[in-house]
């Protein structure tokens, strides 16, 4: 649990989709749609957002979930790394090598993936934001 990609690809997906969301707000307020489906009342694209609080609830859930699958990788490649330590000792720092880059290689993937979409949506929300002289 102390190992960062464990926790760090499922902090670094809640801090982007919380930007992306709280940069939406003053659009929302403003009459605007949401487009993503994961944040509409009615589950399609295109339609009113859920609540302030609904939408941080489900990001968090979101979240946990994906820091769930790091966890399981994580827990799965030590298990790896345990067995074939064992079975090749002459071998283990190789393995044990090999094994900190596959879990370092998932989770920068993982946060790459989960975060990148959003990042860039905040950004843009902020730019939008701006030139429409929203707060």
């Amino acid at each position: 649990m102390l190992d960062p990609t464990t926790y760090a690809p499922a902090a670094i997906a809640y801090d982007a989709t919380m930007r992306d969301w709280n940069t939406s707000q003053p659009f929302f307020k403003n009459g605007f749609i949401e487009h993503n489906s994961r944040f509409t009342i009615s589950g399609r694209s295109n339609d009113l957002p859920v609540p302030y609080a609904e939408g941080k609830r489900r990001i968090l859930a979101d979240a946990a979930t994906s820091f769930g699958v790091s966890a399981l990788n994580n827990f799965t490649g030590r298990v790896f790394e345990r067995v074939l330590s064992e079975r090749y000792p002459e071998h283990r720092k190789v393995v044990k090598a090999v094994s900190w880059i596959e879990r370092i290689s998932f989770g920068a993937y993982m946060a790459y993936v989960l975060s990148k979409d959003h990042y860039r949506q905040a950004e843009l929300n902020t730019t939008r934001a701006q030139q429409l002289g929203y707060r």
